[in-house]
């Protein structure tokens, strides 16, 4: 496999990596200063909008090219995966022969940042040490980050039991957080393909013969599997979580196909070591390392691509104080990498594609949700509709038409069925309008402090549904 696209290399889209640093506003510095100045400018501007007479021409005009770019997102076909590589036969009667055939199969590295995980950390190691791929051409990295429980201790016990497993203990003053881990690590690593899970992770045994095929293309930096929720039938926010992955992983796919952003999603990502090398490893100035990654790799010209099947599963947060949590931090890093590499962004360091791609999805996602309160306000005010309700129905039809379409694609079940998880998952996705207004708010006001947030994990057999395919 190429290091670095020569296409890439020689042309424009190459961003070496000292150029990817994080940018000032002209005037103002640190994040809490541009989220103020983002904040005060959108409201600003919903306000003038308002007051002027063209405002609401605007806005309809703004919701005829969100809409094309919608229609074109959903009549797209998805890119198919390239075919896997054959099932390892363990069992030759010519394993010396089979043993030289390996040796063309790419070397992958698989880490895992664990941090008090005893309840879920052996069956991880377990999977991830029974892979169908040969065992000579792949190695399991733990980073246990100072565990207080007994994570350590089954870690040792699992170190003896796997020839292919590394264990590495960090130091109570080790800084970074899961990217401070993975950095920490990745270095010593042998892999061609580095691929990263949480601790929680239901791996599929044929997943790696799955992904290495993807990276034949050479512009393939990074690939991300799907993400299932395991604990999905727990409760009415397990099915939120679901539908919301369902939805996820459509727009991947069709986004992809039509030239705009793929995204990396932590869990089952993947990326190519030349790829990282070129951007510097995980950045440890971030709450979310994966949308930090993403971007970096896009500017550095390498393209994300999307695995359907088999997915990666994962413990959905089943109380509803833990979700906000973790929606919360999900929001802020992304919302974050926005203010830390606009200028990049805004001299169209990305094809033209991905540059109105993620444009188009910042609207949706961030500047809606932000721009609703004035919004709401002012309309009481003048007694009449919020301006941007065209542009919140569009969003509202992308989402139905999007995570029914999803899933159809991850699901085998009715019509019937998919339609009231539909519902359901719509009505479920209305908390983001919350967390993302007041996620903005609060980085105006309030400055973060980087730290390692984990979700518990409960690693309960109960619950677990063991159809990821």
């Amino acid at each position: 496999m190429a290091d670095i696209p020569e296409r890439f290399a020689a042309g424009r889209f190459f961003t070496p990596l000292d150029e990817l640093e994080i940018e000032d506003f002209p005037g103002f510095s640190g994040r809490r200063s541009k989220a103020a100045l983002t904040l005060s400018l959108l409201w600003g501007a919903t306000i003038v909008l308002h007051l002027v007479s063209w405002g609401t021409w605007l806005v309809l005009g703004l919701t005829a090219i969100l809409s094309t770019h919608a229609l074109r997102i959903l009549l797209t076909r998805p890119v198919l995966s390239p075919a896997p590589l054959p099932p390892v036969d363990y069992s030759s009667a010519h394993p010396t022969a089979e043993i030289d055939a390996w040796q063309a199969w790419p070397y992958v590295s698989l880490l895992v940042a664990a941090k008090n995980e005893e309840a879920v950390i052996e069956p991880l190691v377990a999977a991830l040490c029974q892979l169908d791929y040969p065992a000579c051409r792949y190695e399991v990295w733990i980073i246990d980050d100072n565990s207080t429980d007994g994570t350590a201790r089954r870690l040792q016990t699992l170190r003896d039991r796997y020839p292919q497993l590394r264990v590495l203990r960090r130091s109570a003053g080790a800084s970074g957080g899961k990217s401070g881990a993975l950095n920490q690590v990745w270095p010593d690593t042998k892999g061609d393909i580095i691929g990263v899970f949480d601790a929680d992770a239901r791996v599929p045994r044929d997943l790696l013969r799955h992904i290495v095929p993807m990276f034949d293309q050479p512009a393939v930096g990074a690939v991300q599997m799907q993400k299932a929720v395991v604990n999905r039938a727990k409760n009415l926010w397990t099915r939120g979580q679901q539908a919301e992955m369902a939805l996820d992983s459509y727009f991947q796919q069709q986004r992809i196909s039509l030239g705009g952003i793929g995204e990396l999603r932590g869990n089952g990502q993947f990326v190519r070591r030349a790829a990282l090398a070129q951007c510097g490893g995980w950045n440890e100035e971030t709450i979310t390392d994966d949308l930090d990654l993403t971007l970096r790799l896009h500017f550095g010209g390498w393209e994300i691509q999307f695995l359907l099947h088999p997915a990666v599963g994962e413990e959905g947060v089943e109380q509803p104080l833990g979700l906000w949590h973790q929606r919360n931090r999900w929001a802020e890093g992304g919302y974050q990498r926005y203010l830390d590499y606009w200028r990049l962004i805004a001299q169209h360091r990305l094809a033209p594609a991905k540059t109105f791609d993620m444009a188009a999805f910042w609207m949706i996602q961030y500047g809606l949700p932000t721009v609703a309160l004035p919004d709401f306000v002012m309309a009481l005010l003048r007694h009449r509709l919020p301006l941007f309700l065209p542009v919140s129905s569009l969003a509202l039809t992308l989402s139905m038409v999007g995570m029914f379409c999803g899933l159809r694609r991850t699901r085998q079940q009715s019509v019937w069925v998919s339609g009231l998880q539909t519902l359901w998952g719509n009505l479920y996705m209305l908390h983001w309008l919350l967390v993302i207004a007041t996620m903005t708010m609060r980085l105006s006001v309030r400055p973060k402090r980087l730290r390692w947030v984990k979700t518990t994990h409960l690693g309960s057999e109960d619950d677990i549904q063991a159809d990821l395919s």
